[in-house]
């Protein structure tokens, strides 16, 4: 069973994307381009994702002392991802891009998260260079952001702090100012950084040159003190490596180090780091502290950081969604083949007669349907949040406005809605496949709720 006619049926049948190429930025597209973009993505996940699935969630990602080690399968998923120019799918024609809707790029990622969103399809690459490209000045822009475009570096977020969790407004990473001149740094307003940060998924891998972190610290005031609440973060630009203005690496190491890697219940092909931030494992220039580029203007990084977590939001919710989907079609697969028990006719069991598929069984085909309207259901959630950034950006004054109102209520709904219940989906599909291997009771707890182990 495919996923395309689901993907097709609901850009053209039901958001209709190809009314929007009558924009002035899609004009050059066409049923074709979509598709073949579509194509592109489906084959690329068939061939470089789906195989390896099964490979990266039993060989995690270990550090061997100097460098976490990932399997050659990763290597060669990331580097297709990137040459297929999905990084930048919806940028401009001049920095490299497809001026492609997002409700596409969206639909065309569904197949690599299907496939295996263990490896991962470089969704906080491409959210942290749109963030540079909406918040960061024209240097940050073309040094940082179009080389993550291009897939030669990374990026990450990092937001969460072990001793805070996700109440960002008591971090306690601190920036201070790096030397008399460090506002004439042309990559920005120069600053040490000191903290740690935790749960920082891709945070630390051999995939890319260079990782550009962005980095959420609090500036201390005269007193020497840190401002209280969400209105004293800043927001900045942590390379891995230092770079100079030509995007050239200078040689020299930033004070960024490892100190664990977090092994999840999910997700276990991608890094999740601990990450520490100036404790002089690396010092620069002969002390010790993470040199970052500040992001817009002090004080104002979580507005900024909010562009990327939005994004990050609707793509967590996409991958859900796709995990949920995958598990579904496994079970459909399944329940076709499996054959289990016989029709009960009025002289009642022929054993004579051929064993039934469990998809004939009742309750199992309410569980299959059940998966199927979850999964699809938040497919369809994903795609129609998609549609409204596009209505957003390119749409008429009025039409925009509301656009972003309703994807101020939907965005958190996109996120956590899948995260349950195609959660439930996929143990709704356990129980479909224990329901062959088990007594008429286990049929009778499923129905009504009960686990099945």
């Amino acid at each position: 069973m495919s996923l395309r006619p689901t993907v097709d049926f609901l850009l053209h049948d039901w958001l209709g994307v190809e009314s929007l190429r009558e924009r002035e930025r899609f004009a050059d597209h066409s049923r074709e381009t979509f598709d073949a973009v579509l194509d592109t993505c489906e084959r690329i996940a068939r061939e470089k994702y789906a195989p390896f699935n099964r490979l990266v969630d039993t060989q995690e990602p270990h550090f061997d002392g100097e460098k976490v080690i990932l399997p050659q399968a990763t290597h060669d998923a990331q580097k297709a991802y990137a040459e297929s120019g999905m990084l930048s799918a919806a940028q401009d024609y001049e920095i490299g891009g497809m001026q492609l809707p997002y409700t596409v790029e969206a639909a065309a990622n569904a197949f690599f998260a299907m496939a295996s969103v263990s490896i991962g399809s470089g969704m906080l690459t491409t959210g942290n260079a749109n963030l540079l490209m909406a918040h960061g000045t024209d240097t940050q822009k073309r040094v940082f952001a179009l080389n993550e475009f291009g897939g030669r570096w990374s990026g990450t977020m990092c937001l969460s702090e072990p001793q805070a969790g996700s109440s960002l407004s008591d971090v306690a990473t601190r920036a201070l100012p790096d030397g008399d001149d460090f506002m004439d740094d042309p990559l920005g307003p120069r600053f040490r950084l000191k903290g740690n940060k935790m749960w920082i998924s891709a945070g630390e891998h051999e995939l890319t040159e260079n990782i550009i972190h962005l980095v959420l610290a609090k500036i201390p005031g005269p007193d020497g003190k840190l401002p209280p609440g969400v209105k004293g973060i800043s927001l900045f630009i942590v390379p891995k490596k230092l770079v100079n203005t030509e995007a050239e690496l200078t040689g020299e190491r930033n004070d960024v180090a490892l100190a664990g890697l977090n092994h999840k219940c999910g997700w276990r092909g991608t890094t999740n780091t601990l990450l520490n931030f100036g404790e002089g494992k690396f010092p620069v220039r002969g002390a010790a502290g993470a040199v970052g580029y500040l992001v817009g203007n002090p004080g104002e990084g979580l507005r900024c950081m909010f562009h990327m977590m939005n994004e990050a939001r609707i793509g967590v919710g996409m991958a859900a969604t796709m995990l949920g989907m995958a598990g579904y079609h496994a079970s459909l697969a399944y329940a076709k083949d499996r054959p289990q028990g016989r029709p009960v006719g009025p002289e009642g069991k022929d054993p004579s007669r051929p064993q039934s598929r469990i998809i004939e069984h009742a309750d199992v085909k309410r569980m299959l349907l059940a998966q199927k309207s979850y999964c699809e259901g938040a497919l369809a959630l994903e795609l129609y949040c998609a549609r409204l950034v596009d209505e957003q950006h390119t749409g008429a004054a009025d039409a925009a406005n509301e656009a972003r109102l309703l994807l101020e209520v939907l965005t958190p709904i996109a996120k956590s809605w899948p995260s349950e219940w195609c959660l439930e989906a996929n143990s709704l599909g356990h129980s479909a496949s224990t329901a062959a291997m088990a007594t008429r009771a286990t049929f009778r707890s499923s129905s009504t709720g009960a686990t099945t182990a």
